[in-house]
């Protein structure tokens, strides 16, 4: 593995940690929150998936899981000296400007001016820190996890005094810390050729942010109750909504990667689709809990022939047989429609299938224009592509998880527990909601289960 470390310094948007505050609009979907109670509106309330606060807290989870997805690849890119890596490089930098002008948004220029400084002081640290491992001087990987350590304490205290108190230091200094283990961990073991473990160390990283989410949005809408219209982001089908949004964008995202890995035949090819496996298992064990083993195996077929036709675009690709392309298209068209069809029955009509061939349409655009963009170079191209799938997601979980509440409204009843006075903590999940209806949440993530794509050798 090429360990080249020439472009680290250039891109000094690398690395970053992700805690912020963020106000900032969320993406939608093509279905609707149908939830309401028109005799009870405190009860329409919990029962929505879609109110100013949960929507703020999907908002945080979008940016906070994008950019600990985003840092992990891109410490890989870095120290591999990958042709695509200041694209991606780049694309962490987007993410870091929304989460800066979101900042800015709310508390003023000064504040997201602030931000920013500390924000590239941070990145600095993680830079130094791949430079070092790529140069193998330790005692310099050293230095950057002090500088890191020192960062963590001062940023917890001004996330404290930024939230009046309402994000305690101590823990929020506890939950950085684990944030930053995660991102070295991964790093560390892809270095070390431990492939296995760099891939749970990344999925930790990025579902560890949907805890950060929760715990930034309880206390921004606590802090500023009146522009949120006294909404709570901590309800069952808030936690609903992150739940799915967390394995869409999850599938989305590991799913562009593992094509990027499939067609280089790259060393981590394996282990970078069985991350992706993981999640599809999750899908279909939470199919099989709510509908049972039948409804969970028939999950597993329908998911592996969709895969079969990715499988044969990518290997298309590889032999440069367009006739093979084209044919992997249309049979994920065929089976954009079966499978929008149902789902519209499987909802009793909550999610239309015309509305949901054509998210399912622009799904599989993203995903294949960003893999043919990567295969052409036009790297640029297709890490904006892979945001926007990666983006979208949420949009489907919002749309998937609306469906639900208003399907089954007496389980998403119960009252929002007390907010955790850190922004590390994680959601605790109602019994029924977060294991359901991923269920739902899988079938609309059909243009991205990837994990067996393999590029075919040349002799």
């Amino acid at each position: 593995m090429n360990k080249s470390n020439s472009h680290m310094k250039k891109a000094a948007v690398a690395i970053p940690l992700s805690v912020s505050l963020v106000m900032a609009p969320t993406i939608s979907a093509f279905a609707h929150d149908h939830a309401s109670s028109e005799s009870n509106p405190k009860m329409e309330t919990m029962a929505s998936v879609s109110t100013p606060a949960s929507d703020l807290r999907a908002t945080l989870d979008q940016y906070l899981s994008e950019h600990a997805f985003l840092a992990a690849f891109t410490m890989q890119k870095g120290i591999d000296g990958a042709e695509d890596f200041e694209a991606s490089a780049e694309a962490l930098n987007g993410n870091t400007e929304d989460l800066t002008a979101a900042i800015a948004s709310v508390y003023g220029d000064e504040a997201g001016e602030a931000f920013d400084k500390m924000w590239n002081d941070h990145i600095g640290y993680f830079v130094d820190y791949v430079n070092a491992t790529a140069e193998g001087d330790e005692a310099g990987k050293e230095e950057a996890i002090s500088q890191l350590d020192n960062y963590r304490a001062d940023f917890s205290e001004f996330l404290e005094g930024a939230t009046d108190g309402r994000l305690d230091a101590n823990e929020l200094a506890e939950g950085l810390q684990e944030h930053v283990h995660q991102l070295i961990w991964a790093f560390d073991s892809y270095v070390d050729e431990d492939y296995d473990a760099a891939y749970d160390n990344l999925r930790e990283a990025t579902h560890h942010m949907y805890g950060v989410g929760k715990g930034l949005s309880g206390a921004i809408t606590d802090q500023f109750p009146e522009d949120f219209d006294e909404t709570t982001p901590d309800t069952p089908a808030a936690d609903l909504r992150a739940d799915l949004n967390h394995l869409f964008s999850e599938h989305a995202g590991l799913a562009a990667f593992v094509m990027q890995k499939g067609i280089d035949g790259a060393d981590d090819f394996d282990q970078a689709a069985a991350a992706l496996d993981e999640n599809t298992n999750e899908l279909s064990a939470a199919i099989a809990s709510v509908y049972g083993d039948e409804a969970g195996d028939a999950f597993k077929d329908m998911w592996n022939d969709h895969i079969g036709y990715f499988v044969d675009y990518v290997t298309a690709t590889a032999e440069e047989d367009e006739a093979g392309r084209e044919e992997a298209i249309a049979n994920l068209d065929n089976y954009r429609a079966d499978f929008s069809q149902f789902l519209d029955d499987a909802t009793d009509g909550r999610l239309d299938a015309t509305e949901l061939a054509d998210g399912l349409q622009m799904h599989v655009n993203q995903l294949v224009e960003a893999f043919d963009s990567y295969n052409a170079g036009e790297f640029e191209t297709a890490y904006d592509q892979l945001r926007e799938a990666y983006g979208h997601m949420f949009g489907v979980g919002e749309g998937v998880s609306g469906a639900v509440v208003d399907q089954f409204p007496e389980n998403f009843e119960a009252m929002p527990s007390d907010m955790p006075k850190t922004g590390f903590g994680g959601s605790e999940n109602p019994g029924f909601s977060i294991q359901m209806f991923s269920l739902l949440a899988a079938f609309l993530l059909a243009g991205s289960g990837l994990y067996v794509l393999r590029r075919k050798q040349n002799a």
